[in-house]
């Protein structure tokens, strides 16, 4: 049986949830390997809407197995409030396993994240002020908390009398801020230590029996490929890797147990937050997109920056992470427009490039060059068969699956979570 990884091939914020639920039925562990609570799934199941930020969609999917893996960062009070939620509404969230490895977000992560970002003034990265970045910094300097720590209180607390001894300097002599004690670090982290122990696991090995049990596996990235620490818009970028290789160091299984990588993406793109963006609007149209898209951030409700499709992102992401299958979400969101705009290449003063350029110089001042397709008006959200979509439905469609690098292979045409015409099946 397969190991799946889904990746969003965007900026984000496109419907990933949504393609999670989808599979959701047919799959036994869901797994999140990168990111922390910085960003969202929204996810409908049927009257019921339900926002999650640090915990991976399967989680809402009766008989699936939740992983949080090695590659997140988790801020502890989140996870129980995320938890709590869920079970007050009737969710069995008594499945989920958190790695041992996994890296834990402290206050004084939040308050670094918060303090740096202002000190930046127009050079803001634009990041949520969540810790997500100081905490995998922390990571990369080997002076992080893991999960693991929070079990046995000596190592706790020498880790951070290491760390603050560091981060107490900068926040009192550089940002002006109140040192943190250690003690109330410790406390407030060991108050989380008896209701984590019960879901804390080995979650690399119990991944690795699950495959050679016949288990299907999927992999939830958070964020997208544009926002990858490596291969992303550096540095408007996220701090982990949300591509398909982060996958396979955020979860701990081997590259070739990897069977089929499938990317979300929008019928049209945006990003929340600073960095390029070649075909932004900031006309009319691009506030159609935000409007009809309900375009705002599941996690910090910032409204976000709208734009046309982008085919040379979507080549690149395909070539990236190796994307056997596109899920092509919110094609809806665009009925009622007489023609819609595709970017096709870019324009990089008088010179075309039609893949997305190395130099992120160019990248920042590429012009869109844009081919227009038709649109359409009729209501397309209670579809189900490609066959049924309107005429040039189906040509923009095959227009952008002829351009993007794979296979389009499933459409999402409204919120629902039946709402969605499958071309290809996705796992077998």
């Amino acid at each position: 049986m397969p190991a799946i990884v889904l990746i969003g091939a965007q900026w984000g914020d496109e419907g990933k949830g949504k393609a999670t639920d989808l599979l959701g039925s047919r799959v036994d562990y869901v797994v999140k390997f990168n990111g922390g609570n910085n960003a969202g799934h929204t996810v409908v199941v049927g009257t019921e809407k339900y926002a999650l930020h640090l915990l991976p969609s399967g989680i809402l999917s009766p008989g699936v197995t939740p992983v949080i893996s090695n590659g997140v960062v988790i801020d502890p009070e989140v996870l129980f409030e995320e938890l709590d939620a869920l079970s007050s509404r009737g969710v069995d969230v008594s499945k989920l396993k958190i790695s041992a490895n996994a890296h834990v977000i402290t206050q004084y992560h939040r308050t670094l994240d918060k303090v740096t970002e202002r000190f930046l003034g127009k050079r803001q990265i634009g990041t949520t002020g969540r810790g997500i970045g100081p905490t995998y910094a922390d990571k990369i300097n080997r002076v992080g908390i893991r999960i693991q720590d929070l079990f046995d209180e000596n190592i706790l607390r020498q880790k951070v009398e290491g760390a603050l001894e560091q981060k107490n300097n900068m926040l009192v002599k550089m940002y002006n801020r109140r040192a943190i004690t250690v003690d109330e670090i410790v406390t407030d982290l060991l108050s989380y230590t008896e209701r984590l122990r019960p879901m804390v696991d080995d979650t690399a090995l119990t991944l690795h029996q699950a495959l050679n049990a016949g288990k299907t596996v999927l992999f939830e990235g958070g964020q997208a490929t544009m926002l990858d620490v490596d291969h992303g818009t550096y540095p408007f970028v996220t701090s982990s890797n949300a591509t398909s290789g982060g996958a396979v160091t955020g979860s701990g299984i081997a590259p070739n147990r990897i069977d089929r990588v499938i990317a979300v993406v929008k019928a049209y793109t945006t990003r929340v937050g600073a960095g390029p963006f070649p075909t932004e609007l900031f006309d009319d149209s691009g506030e159609f997109l935000r409007a009809n898209g309900f375009e705002f951030g599941t996690t910090t409700g910032r409204p976000r920056r709208c734009g046309w499709y982008d085919a040379p992102i979507a080549r690149y992401t395909a070539r990236i992470n190796g994307v056997t299958d596109f899920v092509l979400t919110k094609l809806d969101v665009l009925t009622g427009l007489e023609t819609i705009p595709v970017c096709v290449a870019y324009d990089v003063d008088g010179v075309r490039f039609d893949e997305v350029p190395v130099n992120q110089s160019d990248f920042h001042h590429a012009v869109p060059i844009l081919q227009e397709f038709p649109g359409w008006t009729e209501d397309i959200t209670g579809v189900r068969n490609f066959d049924d979509l309107p005429k040039t439905a189906q040509e923009y469609v095959l227009a952008l699956e002829a351009m993007s690098g794979a296979r389009i292979s499933a459409i999402g045409v409204g919120p629902d979570r039946e709402a969605i015409v499958v071309r290809h099946d996705l796992i077998d």
